[in-house]
């Protein structure tokens, strides 16, 4: 068994050592660790095999020697027969080459030489290639500048783009071109910041033209209006001649309004200018390329309708003062339509800057605004020519705006109110011109001397009475000098409120309904409230106040004459069944009222005076034996005035008569029974008795004609009745017959007589002390208690 152990342990040696000499020496470590690995003491074993092997191995290379050494030996004898042989041929050789550097030498420097040049060749080519591939970008880079020196922004945009994306790219590698990369950017913003800055001047410099280019439009639309308007009304009228019309002293017909519309559109043959003409538009443009190009372009949208925005709210403030001069409000309608015919040429040559919901929202805004302002400030406005031409204006401006497609329809609506405001204007202006003219009245007829003067007056007002026509010159008319004035004065009115109508394209049948309306305000408000007024003036007397009721009654039969007046105008006829009619008459007759109402008033005033002017003696024994002076001297005055009235229509003549003598006759009787009249003697009513029986002798007289048998002595009945009781003293009389129709003295109140008998009574006792005793008087005293014992049994029984 241990032989066999001992076998194997040898064969593995020697594959260990075979495995030794034919491997690698960096492999030999896993050999040698598996001889530790196996049985112990092998690793002896081992180095004694090694050392046998490597004694062999000596054997054998001492061996090989033996055998070559002889040949080792000849080859050295050789070499030493060659030594001088190779140290000759080194000597030639080593001169040799001495002589072949010396001669080359001049050929290496010549080499060297070409060598350098060919480099420098290499390099300059190399270089001209590279330059031309650097002068293209430093062209571009000096264009750049250029156009940036020059303000051509979006050239240098363009230019920039060209070098980022063509020329750039090919020299990227040089340090200039990395410069030149950075510096784009900041180039980017510059021109940004410098084109905006170029917006900023030009929405400041807009700010300065919109006046001048919104003049420019409007006064454009007014004259293609002014030609349109010439062209239709020479179409529509031909070679005829309206009639002539009026207005502040001027005689106006359609065809001088023609001829004025032409005036107008030779002016119109002048240069159009646009809007385009009279501001630079370029730096918007500019900006908004920029912009585009850079990828900003929502910014700069955003940008440009916030200032605008801005803008717009600025020029709808309006002056504080802009309601007191036509030019306040041309300065702000030119500034809004500059700014929105800038906008709208923004609009149509920019794509997208603004847009048509953009200006449309603009627009609605500036109209509310636009609308309250004037309302407000039309307001205030007190002349009626600055309210007509702010009419003007407003619709030069709305056919200016509505010609670059705004909707202006809100525009004409409020020219009605505004309309309304001219109206007013225009009511007080005439309610001025009518004051004054009635302050300057004589109220006395109008005198004419010749045949032109009745013309003339003629002319003036509708006066058509054949009786008056008959008379010779000089003559008188009926009415007054204010008469023809009024109604002169009403047709300027007229022609004045036609006026506003004009150009407010509105139907005949709406200005005619318009003018009929206006006129009615006139007449019925303005000329109304004059009337009135000057009826109640303290210093209108009588005379004035007949005067007034004739002046009416013309004008009231003038009143067909103006709505003829405005039919000419308007050529609507009467008939139609909207036509508003006038309402003159109705005013007339109201004024003609008032004025007999106050005829009757200051009469009974003046019966007062007169009245007051009473100074009767109540304790007087008898009369003087004729009637009082104060009565007198009203008889006389009411018989002048009654003269008066034969102009007035009898009714009003006869009531004015009636009125003053029941006035008179209720005065007196006031008089009788003054309470603070205590006594009266049968003198003193004697007395008052011929007072009575005057004024009974002035209504007999029939100061006014019409009266029908004694109508108007039957005013001073009761005073007739009453003094007839105590003049005659038929008390039995009276008190069986009261109360029955046929009773003689049936207007006698019981308690009229009773006061009356009491003052008499308390005289009586008072007359003579010694009455008492005197048989007759104490019979009467008994008498007149008796009779006011019944009286008062008369009044207690109608009381109850």
């Amino acid at each position: 068994m241990a032989e066999s152990e001992t076998l194997e342990c040898i064969t593995e040696h020697e594959r260990i050592l075979q495995e030794i000499e034919s491997t690698d020496t960096a492999c030999v470590g896993p050999t040698l660790r598996s001889i530790y690995d196996d049985q112990p003491n092998a690793h002896k074993r081992f180095m004694e095999k090694l050392d046998a092997r490597i004694r062999n191995h000596d054997r054998e290379i001492e061996k090989m020697c033996n055998f070559h050494h002889q040949g080792f030996v000849d080859a050295i004898t050789e070499l030493l027969k060659v030594r001088a042989d190779a140290e000759k041929l080194m000597g030639q050789v080593t001169d040799t080459n001495r002589k072949l550097q010396e001669a080359g030498r001049e050929v290496t420097c010549q080499t060297e030489e070409v060598i350098r040049c060919r480099i420098q060749q290499r390099n300059m080519t190399t270089t001209v290639e590279k330059l031309q591939l650097c002068i293209p970008v430093l062209e571009m880079y000096s264009k750049l500048k250029e156009q940036l020196e020059c303000k051509r922004y979006y050239a240098a945009l363009n230019t920039m783009e060209q070098l980022e994306k063509v020329y750039i790219p090919r020299v990227s590698q040089y340090r200039f071109c990395q410069i030149m990369a950075e510096n784009l950017p900041r180039l980017r913003e510059e021109i940004k910041e410098i084109s905006m800055s170029d917006l900023k001047d030009f929405l400041e410099s807009i700010r300065k033209h919109s006046d001048k280019v919104g003049e420019t439009a409007m006064r454009q639309a007014h004259q293609h209006r002014t030609f349109n308007s010439a062209v239709a009304k020479q179409a529509s009228m031909g070679h005829y001649t309206k009639p002539v019309y009026s207005h502040n002293g001027q005689r106006h017909t359609h065809n001088d309004l023609l001829d004025n519309d032409t005036g107008d559109e030779e002016e119109a043959d002048e240069e159009i200018l646009t809007a385009h003409d009279l501001v630079d538009f370029s730096p918007v443009y500019r900006c908004l390329h920029i912009y585009t190009v850079l990828g900003d372009r929502e910014t700069f949208e955003n940008y440009y309708r916030k200032q605008r925005k801005k803008q717009a709210r600025l020029v709808l403030q309006p002056q504080a003062n802009m309601h007191e001069t036509v030019e306040g409000y041309r300065k702000y309608f030119n500034q809004i339509v500059g700014f929105f015919v800038v906008e709208d040429h923004i609009l149509h040559a920019t794509r997208g800057l603004v847009t048509r919901a953009f200006t449309d929202e603009l627009w609605n805004m500036a109209l509310s605004k636009i609308i309250a302002v004037l309302r407000t400030h039309s307001s205030y406005c007190n002349d009626p020519d600055l309210v007509l031409e702010l009419k003007n204006l407003i619709v030069i401006f709305a056919d200016t705006l509505q010609g670059y497609g705004f909707p202006v329809s809100r525009l004409f609506d409020l020219l009605f109110e505004v309309r309304d405001q001219y109206n007013e204007t225009l009511l007080k202006k005439w309610a001025l011109v009518f004051r004054e003219i009635f302050e300057l009245d004589n109220y006395s007829p109008i005198p004419v001397e010749t045949e032109e003067e009745y013309k003339l007056v003629v002319s003036r007002f509708p006066f058509h009475d054949p009786d008056v026509e008959k008379q010779d010159f000089p003559k008188k008319l009926p009415m007054s000098q204010s008469v023809p004035q009024i109604y002169t004065q009403v047709k300027e009115f007229i022609y004045a409120s036609l006026k506003f109508s004009e150009s407010l394209h509105r139907s005949s049948t709406e200005i005619d309904d318009m003018l009929r309306k206006s006129t009615n305000l006139l007449l019925t408000r303005t000329l109304s409230s004059c009337l009135q007024n000057l009826i109640k003036k303290p210093h209108i007397g009588l005379t004035e106040l007949v005067q007034i009721i004739i002046n009416t009654t013309h004008l009231e039969q003038a009143c067909r004459y103006l709505e003829e007046f405005i039919t000419n105008i308007t050529n609507v006829s009467p008939e139609t069944v909207h036509t508003t009619r006038l309402y003159g008459l109705s005013t007339f007759k109201d004024a003609r009222h008032a004025a007999e109402g106050e005829i009757y008033t200051k009469l009974n005033q003046k019966i007062d005076e007169f009245i007051q002017l009473a100074d009767y003696e109540w304790g007087m024994a008898e009369s003087d034996g004729r009637a009082s002076g104060y009565l007198m001297d009203l008889i006389n005055f009411l018989r002048s005035t009654f003269q008066v009235f034969t102009h007035l229509p009898g009714k009003v003549a006869q009531t004015a008569c009636m009125s003053a003598c029941k006035h008179l006759s209720t005065s007196l009787m006031q008089m009788l029974l003054d309470t603070e009249l205590k006594q009266i003697s049968m003198g003193a009513i004697q007395q008052f008795n011929l007072d009575v029986i005057q004024c009974e002798l002035f209504a007999s007289s029939e100061p006014v004609p019409g009266f029908q048998g004694d109508t108007l002595q039957l005013a001073f009945i009761d005073l007739r009745q009453l003094l007839d009781l105590f003049m005659v003293w038929d008390w039995s009389t009276y008190l069986a017959d009261y109360g029955q129709p046929s009773s003689k003295y049936l207007r006698v109140n019981p308690a009229t007589a009773l006061a009356l008998l009491e003052k008499m009574k308390d005289t009586s006792k008072k007359n003579n002390i010694f009455s008492q005793f005197r048989k007759n008087d104490r019979d009467k005293q008994k008498l007149i208690e008796t009779v006011v014992r019944q009286l008062r049994s008369l009044v207690n029984g109608m009381s109850s």
